[in-house]
């Protein structure tokens, strides 16, 4: 028997990386740059959240130079780009002990992965804090050409992981998201905090330490 036979049949736990393993650095940047401009934090940042997919910068055919040309069309935010992703990044601030949770899973014989709709900003972080080394797979959306608001995206990774769609459990501060990996037949638990997703983990019968 293996070591998860008897753990509810999840093989496979993927986590949505900003608001999960990283505090939401694009939404809070972006809320941060309203406020230091005197704008409305909810229009810009509902604002980048369309210009994010509108350029398609987000599923890799547009660029972030598309990205900023949209928001200064859409809206009043000014600034040098690299200042203004300079504020962004540096509110990705990555979550220990969510990192201890990935790599306790992962020493329990579960396949662990990062399942994020992020821009090549990602692999910046990256460099930054080698986040990918806690990780066995990576579904990416700027690599992947598609992101969580595509349903056939959890049909991809479940074929290339080999799994039932029931045996992945998805981790995402999103309840829409939530909602989609479940119309796809995936576990998924919508996060809202750290103690509250091991107790909840507990639950299922997975370690959470």
């Amino acid at each position: 028997m293996s070591q998860n036979d008897n753990l509810d049949g999840i093989k496979a736990v993927l986590f949505d990386f900003g608001g999960v393993i990283a505090e939401e650095g694009f939404r809070e940047g972006l809320r941060t740059l309203a406020r230091q401009q005197g704008l409305d934090e909810q229009s810009i940042f509902e604002a980048g959240m369309d210009a994010v997919y509108d350029s398609g910068w987000v599923v890799g055919w547009g660029t972030e130079a598309d990205f900023w040309r949209l928001m200064a069309e859409r809206t009043a935010l000014k600034g040098d780009p690299d200042s203004l992703r300079a504020v962004i990044l540096e509110r990705f601030r990555l979550r220990p002990s969510m990192l201890a949770l990935v790599d306790a899973l992962r020493r329990a014989g579960y396949v662990v992965g990062l399942l994020s709709d992020q821009t090549e900003w990602l692999d910046e972080l990256d460099r930054r804090y080698r986040i990918y080394d806690h990780f066995d797979r990576l579904y990416v959306s700027y690599r992947l050409g598609k992101g969580k608001r595509d349903p056939s995206l959890f049909d991809d990774i479940a074929r290339d992981l080999n799994l039932a769609p029931q045996e992945i459990l998805f981790i995402d501060d999103s309840p829409g998201n939530v909602a989609q990996a479940r119309r796809q037949g995936w576990r998924a638990l919508l996060f809202q905090g750290e103690a509250d997703l091991r107790r909840r983990l507990r639950e299922m019968g997975i370690p959470s330490s």
